[in-house]
């Protein structure tokens, strides 16, 4: 209670002080102090045009809030004690790989670029972001491992990303139709026993089997609660093994028990049109469902949870559903400015990014979010606290044990784990043939990169 006290009054001394500044409380959730003024009430730069320009593109979140705080407040605020003006570009984060491509071709484009996913293979093309690193570092302590993993290369010892966010990966699942299937998802051969039931119902399990972000999140959890993965922790290939055949396998059952065709063709935005339009009575996503439930369909919401990814035979460990990494071209105009930013969004502290974002971004420092499970506990619902425990036991990085290297890279680019699952549920090929066909092709990619030195 005395930690919330301090908490509090700290809250409206801040307040106090940007209402006397004539600053409004709008800016209340940026992370670091309010701008400098020359004098009270006016910003430093107010009335002439900023010295720079800063161009950052990311994606359109999936908690439109964010992008409105993010654009029109943190910015602007961010930008008038810089002296520069930050221009945010959003595209979908389908666009985001080819756009980082053109961009790298052209070696001409933003100074910040935002990817979804750990962009390992395009380590030679950004800036070592080690020093904002160290410093951020020095001030919250160490960053998680699945960032750490996600941005740093051990084989060159370069941090070729800077880990703005990971995003926990709940199981939601529709309350009333799984009561009425007699089991809870807790478990993935719950899922398969209520499967049945819930798609004769007009209810179906929603699981992705297609070239995209989602799917790849979700069937790569899948594997890993069977203790199957693509690689070990020396980065050696390990798809080819009993594990991910038996994983595979039991896709294969749980589609054609309780799933629809239509998962071969989905987009990152499928699962959760389907979800909230009642088609589905289970989907792998962030809690962009549950916080877009509650604000347009509330009895949806209230008939909505969220658990961690179901226990397999191995363990019930999951993926991040998004690693928000930002790179700086090695052709990028403001270099140091790029840097700047990064290291601010952290320093002092990340709680606007986390709060804005509704839970969605979680800090890649713990430190720099103070007290989660508290503030977790502070929504009226009551059903977000779950996400400090997936948070902490139950998220791992694209390509764990070992780093998300330019090989898992590009695997996980190219939709091969997808794809290995998609083949065997639709019935051209079996469990065995698929596994070893999709490993063949994996130990191509990473001799591949074994030969240029990343790995």
């Amino acid at each position: 209670m005395a930690e919330d006290e301090r908490e509090r009054r700290e809250w409206l001394s801040r307040r106090e002080l940007l209402r006397r500044a004539g600053l409004g409380t709008a800016v209340l959730l940026y992370s670091g102090a309010a701008p400098k003024t020359s004098v009270a009430g006016a910003p430093k730069y107010a009335h002439k045009q900023l010295r720079n320009t800063l161009r950052i593109i990311q994606w359109r979140h999936f908690v439109p809030a964010y992008d409105t705080w993010f654009d029109n407040t943190y910015t602007k605020v961010w930008g008038n004690k810089n002296d520069t003006e930050v221009i945010v570009d959003h595209v979908l984060l389908t666009d985001l790989p080819s756009r980082a491509a053109s961009e790298v071709a052209a070696r001409s484009g933003h100074d910040l670029f935002q990817h979804l996913s750990p962009p390992a293979a395009f380590e030679d093309q950004v800036l070592n972001l080690k020093d904002i690193i160290q410093q951020v570092t020095k001030k919250h302590g160490p960053m998680k491992g699945v960032a750490r993993r996600s941005t740093y290369n051990p084989k060159t010892k370069k941090w070729f990303g800077w880990p703005d966010n990971y995003v926990p990966d709940p199981v939601h699942y529709r309350i009333s139709w799984w009561g009425e299937a007699g089991v809870r998802p807790t478990t993935w051969e719950n899922v398969r026993r209520g499967a049945a039931k819930l798609k004769a119902d007009g209810h179906p399990i929603g699981i992705g089997m297609n070239n995209e972000l989602d799917s790849n999140m979700a069937l790569i959890a899948l594997m890993q609660c069977w203790g199957a993965y693509i690689q070990n922790e020396h980065a050696q290939v390990t798809l080819n093994s009993k594990a991910t055949r038996d994983a595979v396998s039991f896709m294969a059952d749980l589609y054609r028990r309780g799933m629809t065709s239509d998962v071969f063709s989905w987009q990152p935005s499928s699962n959760n049109t389907a979800f909230l339009t009642g088609r589905i009575a289970l989907a792998f996503n962030a809690i962009s469902i549950l916080r877009t439930a509650e604000g347009q369909n509330p009895s949806l919401a209230r008939d909505t949870a969220i658990l961690p990814v179901p226990k397999g035979p191995k363990q019930a460990l999951g993926l991040e559903h998004v690693m928000g990494v930002y790179t700086i071209w090695k052709f990028a105009e403001q270099k140091r400015l790029a840097k700047k930013f990064l290291h601010d969004m952290t320093v002092p502290n990340y709680v606007g990014h986390f709060l804005n974002s509704k839970f969605y971004n979680f800090p890649a420092w713990p430190k720099a979010v103070p007290n989660i499970r508290k503030r977790l506990a502070r929504d009226p619902s009551g059903k977000y606290v779950v996400l400090d425990r997936i948070s902490r036991t139950a998220t791992a990085n694209v390509g764990y044990p070992g780093y998300s290297n330019a090989a898992i890279d590009e695997i996980f680019n190219a939709g091969l784990i997808p794809q290995m699952f998609a083949v065997v549920a639709q019935g051209n090929k079996s469990a065995a043939e698929s596994v070893r066909d999709t490993t063949g092709e994996v130990r191509r990619i990473f001799k591949k990169w074994r030969g240029r030195g990343k790995i």
